[in-house]
C-alpha cells in the first residue's frame, strides 16, 4: 500500500545555535523541512487529528527545540527534531528531517548550510 505524505517546507526561525560563539550570542536564521509519510487516507472525511500527522503540534515540537538549548551543530539539532516527532507520532512510517543555516560562517557566499536525516519503522 502506498504511503501517504504530509510535507511543512521552510518552517522559519531566528535561533542561537552554532559553533562559533557569536552565532550562540547573537543567533543566525535557520529553516526545518519535515516530510512524514504513513497512511493519513484514514483521516480523510473525519475530524480526528489522531490519524493523521498533527502539523501544528509537530511545529509546536520544532520550536522548542530551535528556541531551546543552544546546540552548536544542525546535526545535533535534526536529531533532536527527528527522535521528538518519530516517538511522538506513532502513525509516521518514515520521517524525514531536514535543517537548514541560512548564510554559514565561510569565506564565500553560500544561501545555506543543511543536514537531512530520515527515520523508518
Amino acid at each position: 500500500m502506498t504511503l501517504d505524505t504530509i510535507t511543512l517546507k521552510s518552517l522559519s526561525y531566528h535561533a542561537k545555535h552554532g559553533f562559533y560563539e557569536e552565532e550562540r550570542v547573537h543567533g543566525n536564521q535557520f529553516e526545518v523541512d519535515l516530510v512524514a509519510k504513513g497512511h493519513f487516507r484514514k483521516s480523510a472525511g473525519g475530524e480526528e487529528l489522531s490519524k493523521t500527522f498533527d502539523y501544528e503540534q509537530a511545529e509546536k515540537a520544532v520550536r522548542s527545540i530551535m528556541n531551546g538549548r543552544s546546540e552548536y551543530l544542525i546535526e545535533t539539532l535534526c536529531a533532536e527534531i527527528g527522535e521528538a516527532l518519530f516517538n511522538r507520532y506513532s502513525i509516521v512510517e518514515t520521517l524525514q528531517v531536514s535543517v537548514r543555516k541560512l548564510n554559514p560562517p565561510l569565506q564565500t557566499d553560500a544561501l545555506y548550510a543543511e543536514i537531512t536525516m530520515e527515520w523508518t519503522r
